[in-house]
């Protein structure tokens, strides 16, 4: 019995205590309670902030607009390293829309020069015969009117041709093949010697030997291209000197002629297709030096132009070396 009435005594004040602690507890637990929770959204704030930021700003981007960039915090973190991530990716896609609109506005120029460049003996030709047969014209008038459809029709093919050669450059690496430049340049000097000699032009050559990679076909007419255009841009009494070689383990072609001073602008557009110079005999399709440039870069190679002070042109071209034979089994 006395033990009975000492438990129910002690459970009681336990029952007590228990009661009083949670009467004078209750209001510091809802205290670090709710300062738990303003902690927790704080912390929470601060880590998606960022986040947030960088979907705003890709709400913000569109084909038009690729200028946007997300800001970079400090100190570096996760998501900093994920900001820079996505800043460099829209600087890639950027540059290449970029890249894609200029060679898409160089295509529609291509396009628009092509068909003029075509279009102009067209209209030549067909002039000469609303012309002529207007009348009843005699046999002088018949030929005067032949000559002039052969030459506009010789213009049209010339303008073909090159537009045949130029697509074949640039329609993806050509087949390489062991090719010496020092060759290719003593064949393109061997068909211009009577021209040179024709325009009063001196036509001087050293080829040493230059071993290079690519398609010969395509190496002629990039050599013979360099060396009608030194020609056809010159003057009596001027010279063209043609030279050969290697140098720094590259293979080189280098074309240096006189001729009428050529300005820094015409300099930079020279390579550009249906872009004449100012000089003599000025009746090309003006795709000769874009040929050289379009093959030079489908050999992975790099052209170097230079004004000359007196006048001329100084144009290297430079090829990577000669492939090495496999080894024989």
């Amino acid at each position: 019995m006395t033990y009975l009435l000492l438990f129910r005594s002690l459970r009681l004040h336990i029952d007590e205590a228990i009661s009083k602690l949670l009467t004078q507890a209750a209001p510091a637990l809802l205290v670090v309670t709710a300062l738990a929770g303003l902690t927790g959204w704080l912390v929470a704030g601060r880590i998606l902030r960022p986040i947030r930021t960088i979907s705003g700003t890709a709400n913000q981007l569109s084909a038009e607009n690729l200028s946007e960039r997300i800001p970079v915090r400090q100190p570096t973190d996760e998501l900093a390293t994920l900001a820079a991530t996505i800043n460099s990716m829209l600087d890639r896609i950027q540059h290449g829309i970029a890249e894609r609109d200029r060679v898409l506005n160089s295509q529609r120029l291509f396009v628009a020069n092509a068909a003029h460049e075509l279009r102009t003996p067209l209209t030549t030709m067909r002039t000469a015969i609303d012309v002529t047969l207007d009348g009843e014209p005699d046999r002088a008038e018949l030929v005067a009117m032949a000559g002039d459809i052969a030459t506009a029709v010789e213009t049209s093919q010339r303008t073909l041709d090159g537009l045949l050669v130029l697509a074949r450059s640039q329609a993806g690496p050509p087949r390489r093949t062991p090719v010496d430049l020092a060759a290719v340049a003593a064949a393109a000097v061997a068909d211009a010697a009577d021209r040179a000699a024709n325009g009063a032009v001196t036509l001087q050559a050293d080829l040493q030997p230059a071993p290079a990679s690519g398609e010969p076909v395509l190496l002629e007419r990039m050599a013979g291209n360099l060396l009608e255009n030194a020609l056809r841009y010159n003057h009596a009494g001027g010279h063209v000197t043609v030279t050969s070689g290697t140098a720094k383990g590259h293979a080189f072609l280098r074309v240096v002629n006189t001729g009428p001073p050529v300005t820094p602008d015409e300099e930079r557009r020279l390579f550009e297709p249906f872009v004449r110079g100012t000089g003599n005999g000025n009746r090309g399709a003006g795709l000769g030096l874009s040929i050289v440039r379009a093959v030079v870069i489908a050999h992975d190679g790099e052209i170097f132009s230079t004004a000359r002070p007196t006048g001329g042109m100084d144009i290297a071209v430079q090829l990577p070396p000669a492939l090495a034979a496999p080894p024989s089994v």
